[in-house]
């Protein structure tokens, strides 16, 4: 009876079954097409995930590439240390590859461009718009230190002196990584210059009379501490500007005129001295052709006559009173050319011989006759 009662429970579990609950294949397929569907997104989320990494990993190398300019040398730093050693370090011009940033940093330095540096030390306060314009804030009572720079000179005077210095690399590894800031080792290398070059001059010299000296020291002191420091650069050009105190300004400007003025007297006296020197020297040197001239042809006429009277000396030894008598004559006819002369005879003498007296009365001599000018 049990068993019959189990089986007629168990005949309705099957029928309850049997009437109450569907199929159950309908939701099993259900879940394995949605799975299909998740799995396809994923495997497609990955594949798209795979050509992204592929893509980036592209680009992150492809930004490691770089150029270098002609006028560049360029460093890779791998962490902050430089790959290679001195000269094999630089890298020239042309296209080259390192590791992106944060592993390597490319630091490129201009090897033939021109730097430039001005002096802090020494100059009054301004501003480079107010110098561009030509204008200045007038200037306080009295310099204040705190604000307005200045150098000492060698007499104990105060002057505003400022320095330009134009330099290129000579040396980019040196210059890059054994200095903090290399320019700046640079500005205190010019501002000592400054400094220096004052200590040795006096005001008036560096102001005016040896303005350009003044900037040879700066230049010369500046190239000094370059070798001594090794800063790795070359000097081009250093140019020095200096004016007295803005405060001083119209005594400086009246002594300034002053040595204009006596200037210009000593040059016009130089000039009026090398005028009359040059003069005194051309006269000198006429004269001195007079004389000569005059000397030769007084020697020569010396010379000349000291000939003849060898020539004649034989004849006079032959007869002297006959060469006398001769040159006498000569003479005489030299002497008399063109003179009316007026002979008068005397009454004999006591010797029996007649005497014969000329007499010459202080005649005009006888102008040679001219032609005519019909002739």
């Amino acid at each position: 009876m049990s068993d019959h009662h189990h089986d007629h429970e168990h005949g309705h579990d099957h029928e309850h079954h049997g009437h109450d609950a569907p199929a159950p294949a309908t939701p099993v397929v259900s879940e394995d097409a949605g799975s299909q569907a998740l799995a396809e997104a994923l495997r497609s989320s990955f594949a798209i995930v795979k050509v992204v990494m592929v893509v980036l990993v592209i680009v992150f190398f492809a930004k490691g590439f770089f150029t270098v300019g002609p006028q560049e040398r360029a460093i890779i730093l791998r962490f902050g240390e430089p790959q290679g050693q001195g000269d094999k370090a630089l890298l020239g011009a042309g296209l080259h590859w390192s590791f992106p940033f944060p592993i390597d940093e490319v630091v490129k330095i201009p090897i033939t461009e021109i730097q430039k540096v001005v002096s802090t030390a020494g100059w009054y306060l301004t501003t480079p718009e107010k110098e561009f314009n030509n204008q200045e804030d007038p200037p306080g009572p009295s310099l204040n230190p705190a604000i307005d720079g200045y150098t000492i000179t060698g007499d104990g005077n105060i002057i505003h002196t400022r320095a330009t210095l134009l330099y290129r690399i000579d040396d980019p590894i040196r210059f890059e990584f054994d200095f903090v800031n290399a320019s700046n080792a640079v500005q205190n290398t010019l501002d000592n210059a400054l400094i220096y070059a004052s200590s040795r001059f006096g005001v008036d010299n560096a102001l005016t009379r040896e303005k350009v000296r003044f900037q040879e020291l700066v230049r010369a002191r500046v190239i000094e501490l370059i070798a001594q420091q090794k800063l790795g650069i070359v000097v081009e050009q250093c140019t020095v500007e200096s004016r007295p105190p803005r405060q001083l300004k119209q005594a400086f400007d009246a002594v300034l005129t002053a040595v204009s003025t006596r200037d210009t007297v000593h040059n016009d006296a130089l000039k009026y001295e090398n005028q009359v020197l040059s003069k005194a020297a051309a006269e000198a040197t006429s004269r001195t052709n007079v004389a000569e001239a005059e000397r030769v042809r007084f020697v020569g006429a010396v010379n000349a006559e000291a000939e003849r009277f060898a020539r004649l000396l034989p004849q006079y030894q032959t007869n002297p009173a006959l060469f006398a008598s001769i040159l006498l004559n000569e003479k005489i006819g030299q002497v008399l050319t063109n003179v009316q002369v007026d002979k008068y005879y005397l009454s004999e003498g006591a010797d029996g011989k007649t005497r014969e007296l000329r007499l010459q009365l202080s005649r005009e001599p006888q102008k040679p006759a001219t032609q005519s000018p019909n002739q």
